[in-house]
């Protein structure tokens, strides 16, 4: 009598098993459906391969169902699979953190910037931020992050680990950091951010010198705000440092860029994947006529190389360093009707001249590589930067 009410109610638990189970299948097909209606070979394929998952989970699955867990598991994987490092899912939660996170000025955090190895599938440090807690806890460009309050973190956990990383003030995070063969344990204080975008300064010989961190909201303004400064200082020449500047908004490097070029020159080239071009051009008349030397490192990505491009490709500039990351796709953030979101590449970006940038890099006019033991450091000493001392010889 006790093993047939078991049979009963585990007979009866299936049902409501399978009935869960494919409403979550029908709800993941229904939002693929409408973002991929083309592709309706892969729709069943999908529908046939959960089936047979679904089966083995009625008829053996000891445990509890959480049915969004499930369905929202099934879109980042599928979203995962396309194997583009750039492009992600997002639940409703983490929708409105990563929105919280990108908007300008001030949060609390370490202060690191970060990007995905796509090849060694581990987070790598591109810079820490200026005077932040993790430039002050010893945090190095080119350092790998790979655990973050004991738990191990991969590439494809970069925007969980950006979250963690974040928090309460005065809260600590404990890292675990791997910088060539030495593995680093860290714990640092989240302490409230401040980003400065642009920082400057006057060498000898009136060489004005401008650092931009990243392409955040109201960089450009930043920018030329400082320039005109340095400007009424009757700077001659100037130095644009890239070094170790991820991105940002391609809005902001192409104003900066804006302030170089005549109206109406080209600035940027995009493409989308049926090959349709889209050409950026100079909204306002060169207001910049000055040498420039622009200095590049194999951390100068994305919205800087396109900057980068744009000096070059109109020899406005001569660029000093090494390669570029090479980061030339944009990705388009969507808000899906049930307020979770999705950030995929939609267009790749060409140089003015129409150079490819993806994968590649943009190659320095002059190459110099900093002496090996300041490679990774964020604030090398201006004796020992053979970078800048390259630019400010080439200006002289």
């Amino acid at each position: 009598m006790e093993e047939n009410n078991f049979s009963k109610s585990f007979f009866v638990k299936c049902i409501l098993l399978t009935v869960i189970v494919t409403a979550l299948i029908t709800s993941m097909i229904t939002i693929i459906i409408s973002n991929n209606t083309g592709n309706k070979d892969l729709i069943e394929k999908i529908e046939t391969k959960l089936g047979i998952v679904q089966a083995n989970i009625d008829a053996d699955y000891l445990g509890e169902i959480d049915e969004n867990k499930i369905l929202e598991s099934t879109v980042k994987g599928y979203v995962a699979g396309l194997g583009d490092e750039y492009s992600e899912y997002f639940t409703k939660e983490e929708l409105e953190e990563y929105k919280s996170n990108n908007i300008e000025g001030a949060y609390v955090g370490i202060g690191v910037y970060i990007i995905q190895d796509v090849e060694n599938n581990a987070i790598r440090v591109i810079a820490p931020i200026a005077e932040s807690p993790a430039e002050e806890a010893g945090i190095r460009p080119g350092d790998y992050i790979v655990k973050i309050d004991g738990e191990e973190v991969t590439g494809e956990d970069i925007e969980e680990a950006s979250n963690k990383m974040k928090g309460e003030e005065g809260s600590k995070v404990k890292l675990q950091i791997l910088r060539g063969e030495e593995t680093i344990d860290l714990e640092v204080e989240r302490k409230n951010v401040k980003v400065n975008h642009v920082e400057s300064e006057i060498y000898e010989d009136k060489i004005g010198y401008l650092k931009i961190a990243s392409f955040d909201e109201n960089c450009s303004v930043e920018f030329e705000e400082k320039l005109e400064e340095l400007q009424s200082k009757n700077i001659e020449s100037l130095i644009i440092d890239l070094r170790n500047n991820g991105g940002g908004i391609v809005d902001e490097a192409l104003a900066i860029a804006d302030l170089f070029t005549d109206k109406d020159a080209t600035l940027l080239i995009t493409k989308d994947k049926e090959g349709n071009e889209e050409v950026r051009k100079s909204k306002t008349d060169e207001k910049v006529d000055l040498p420039v030397i622009v200095l590049t490192n194999e951390n100068t990505a994305s919205a800087s190389e396109l900057l980068v491009g744009v000096l070059k490709d109109y020899n406005i500039a001569t660029s000093v360093g090494t390669v570029t990351f090479g980061k030339g796709v944009i990705q388009e953030l969507l808000t899906l009707p049930d307020e979770s979101g999705l950030k995929i590449t939609t267009n790749e970006y060409y140089t003015p001249n129409g150079n490819k940038i993806n994968k590649i890099g943009i190659e320095p006019d002059e190459k110099v590589e900093l002496p090996d033991e300041y490679k990774n450091v964020l604030n090398v000493p201006k004796d020992k930067d053979t970078q800048l001392n390259k630019a400010i010889e080439l200006l002289k």
